[in-house]
């Protein structure tokens, strides 16, 4: 399996290129966000439990995402075989992890299905272009969080949080820097090259 964590500030393309890849490689994609709300519209132990730290205004531990994330990813392998015996091509993981307890936990759990992560797409992008793509998506996205203000504090935590993760992924050899400046179709090229 081909499986990719596709990693960048808010703002840097990750859910443009990652359907872009999607389309060409035939990977599945699993979204935290996603995932969580399925679990929680479907009523599932996992979903109620998560549930009840969302309504405390509690981060979802990561022991119970990373099972989210394993009961997806066993339910799309599973899935793939039944349908005329193909293997799964690899996932595409977007908005995991975000930590690196979380990176480590995402490791063990391939590690446990023979598995790993095999490339960590960078999108990198310089604060002022990510703010003004933030504040340009939220004048036709409809999200409340689209503006300049949240924008920066959201930067704010990922540069706490999420970066360091570059380091983790740089020192496994599987970082792979884009610049994600330019046109959609240029930036993915060099997206496409790097997965070939």
């Amino acid at each position: 399996m081909k499986n990719i964590v596709i990693f960048g500030a808010p703002g840097s393309g990750k859910g443009t290129q990652s359907d872009k890849i999607i389309a060409e490689f035939g990977v599945a994609h699993i979204s935290t966000g996603d995932v969580l709300r399925g679990e929680i519209k479907a009523n599932t132990d996992l979903g109620n439990i998560a549930s009840k730290y969302i309504q405390d205004g509690k981060l979802v531990p990561d022991d119970l995402i990373i099972n989210m994330l394993a009961k997806t990813l066993d339910k799309l392998i599973r899935d793939a075989n039944i349908c005329g015996g193909h293997n799964l091509p690899g996932v595409i993981f977007d908005g995991f992890p975000r930590t690196i307890a979380q990176a480590q936990a995402l490791d063990e759990m391939l590690a446990e299905r023979g598995e790993k992560v095999n490339y960590v797409i960078g999108l990198e992008v310089d604060d002022e272009e990510l703010i003004n793509r933030i504040v340009e998506r939220g004048k036709t996205s409809g999200r409340s969080d689209d503006n300049a203000e949240t924008a920066k504090k959201r930067l704010e935590t990922y540069y706490a949080q999420t970066l360091p993760l570059k380091e983790f992924y740089v020192e496994q050899g599987k970082y792979v820097k884009i610049q994600g400046v330019g046109s959609i179709d240029d930036i993915y090229s060099e997206i496409r090259n790097a997965l070939k």
